[in-house]
């Protein structure tokens, strides 16, 4: 069993296995099933990768990334709507490589995984609109409920 930071592990052994906490990232990793494969990495990320990495506020943090630019990169969770820019380089401590679901490894080089990955990503204006009227909807119950 791995012990330490994050951080550490990723310095010692150059890869990291754990389990997500939250559903940012579903349908494509489930909380708390998934066994997470990421690996230490070295130069820049490319879209659709999935980093591992600390916020300034020292929160960890795993999702795609949506835009890569210059100085940084833009991220969104699977199952989000709003997007995180302003991740350095600086904050990513590894990446994604595979994911163990039912004692299977899928590596997120896998054809079918990349092409699952570019549908979801291509639906994001149809999610987007939904999780937003979902959540209008919810306001607007509450304040009635008032």
């Amino acid at each position: 069993m791995q012990t330490g930071s994050f951080e550490e592990i990723l310095r010692k052994d150059g890869r990291l296995f754990y389990t997500n906490r939250g559903d940012s990232m579903l349908p494509m990793i489930r909380e708390g099933k998934d066994l997470l494969e990421i690996e230490k990495t070295e130069g820049r990320l490319k879209k659709f990768d999935v980093p591992l990495y600390r916020r300034d506020s020292g929160q960890y943090v795993l999702h795609r990334i949506v835009k890569v630019r210059p100085d940084g990169y833009v991220t969104c969770g699977d199952n989000r709507w709003r997007k995180e820019s302003g991740v350095a380089d600086r904050h990513i401590l590894g990446v994604l490589t595979a994911v163990i679901r039912e004692g299977k490894r899928v590596p997120v080089t896998r054809p079918l995984y990349r092409l699952q990955v570019k549908i979801w990503y291509l639906l994001y204006p149809l999610r987007a609109a939904i999780m937003i009227g979902r959540s209008v909807l919810r306001r607007i119950t509450k304040k009635l409920k008032q």
